[in-house]
């Protein structure tokens, strides 16, 4: 049982507006925010490297916590500047010959996409889409009619930024493992709003932020590669922390996922992200996912009931990302209006998943994305705003 008086207590503007905006940058637990703080306050008085001597095994230790967040090795884990950064180095890593195919999905997020671009400019490989099925999801029996010996990555965004969409991570998973392909998840709007276990999804490497559904602070992020994985890839880039220099003509990679780091980083957001990891996995990753659900179901059906609302998400179990449009109004100044009185929501530009966007001729549109934290009148707010919005 989630105790939301205690939570939103832990989150002080929860008493002033009605946050529905966590797929952007979610609002950061007290605690969180004081570990940042307070390590900054330490480099104020000793100086950065001293403060991170201090406290070193706290800084260990955000390896362990976001090992068991996604039911991996400490070893496994890599702590980065933020997701794209993770990604990259990851895709970076794997080598592509002419005629080599990476398959992806329809609802591809356009930072990754765009690097499929690049790769394949440099490269001769090509990129395919995976069709969705009916329901909106990426098609697994079509994705199996499509490996062949060529296929050398499968590359999905596990949950797109738009369109509510939840893609099935591990049945992909199963299929990628049993034919031996690279499978490379972008998780980022999907840590922190539910369950990510590693091993049961089978990707060999997965991306994530801390900002958005971890509640984290911005310009953190981590990036998991399967052990067996590891000593496959060469990170794109190096440093003598990524690759100690054991003799002048000669670096070692390190043996652990560390190997996608570099050495200088911010150590007070690294302390911060393992305090929310740490947050969100007392109070239970399985009741946030159900309450995440709970409170986008709501959302979404309040939504549905208004005359010339339209909502566009996708998928047999849309997750905690409630998009919509609205016959009259323009997405900008639904999001502005709802600012005005209060509740945070946001947009989602076409560009940002073109290929979903041009299938479906989606225009820019109103996102809001509830999270534990929010309360069934907040929901309520927000449906009653876009109602009184529907009558002028």
């Amino acid at each position: 049982m989630i105790d939301i008086d205690r939570i939103r207590a832990d989150t002080p503007a929860t008493s002033r507006l009605a946050y529905l905006h966590n797929a952007g940058a979610a609002l950061m637990p007290a605690p969180v925010v004081a570990a940042m703080k307070q390590h900054i306050d330490l480099e104020s008085e000793t100086g950065g490297y001293a403060a991170a001597d201090r406290e070193s095994d706290r800084l260990e230790a955000v390896y362990g916590s976001v090992a068991r967040l996604l039911n991996a090795g400490p070893d496994e884990i890599a702590l980065v500047e933020n997701a794209t950064v993770a990604w990259q180095m990851a895709f970076y890593s794997l080598t592509f010959r002419p005629g080599d195919r990476i398959l992806t999905a329809e609802a591809e997020y356009a930072a990754n996409y765009v690097a499929f671009l690049q790769v394949a400019k440099r490269t001769g490989a090509t990129i395919e889409i995976v069709p969705s099925d009916a329901s909106g999801e990426l098609d697994v029996h079509a994705l199996e009619r499509m490996i062949d010996a060529r296929v050398k990555l499968i590359a999905m965004t596990w949950v797109p930024t738009n369109g509510g969409l939840v893609n099935p991570a591990a049945s992909v998973g199963k299929i990628a493992r049993a034919r031996g392909i690279p499978y490379l998840l972008d998780a980022c709007q999907a840590v922190g709003q539910m369950e990510v276990d590693v091993d049961n999804i089978g990707c060999d490497m997965l991306s994530a932020t801390g900002r958005k559904f971890l509640r984290g602070p911005r310009g953190t992020g981590f990036l998991y590669v399967r052990r067996a994985m590891l000593q496959q890839l060469e990170p794109p880039m190096i440093d003598h922390f990524a690759a100690p220099w054991v003799s002048r003509d000669e670096y070692r990679l390190r043996d652990d996922a560390r190997r996608f780091e570099t050495w200088e980083n911010n150590y007070a957001a690294r302390l911060g992200l393992g305090v929310a990891v740490d947050y969100a996995l007392d109070i239970g990753i399985g009741p946030i996912e159900q309450r995440c659900r709970l409170l986008a179901d709501r959302l979404r059906s309040g939504l549905a009931s208004i005359g010339g609302i339209t909502i566009r998400d996708l998928g047999r179990s849309p997750g905690a990302i409630v998009s919509f449009t609205m016959e009259g109004h323009e997405a900008d100044s639904i999001v502005s209006s709802a600012g005005s009185a209060g509740i945070t929501i946001g947009a989602s530009d076409p560009p940002s998943t073109r290929i979903d966007a041009e299938i479906r001729s989606l225009p820019l549109l109103v996102r809001a994305s509830p999270h534990y934290y929010n309360t069934e009148a907040e929901i309520d707010r927000l449906i009653d705003h876009v109602a009184g919005l529907a009558m002028r």
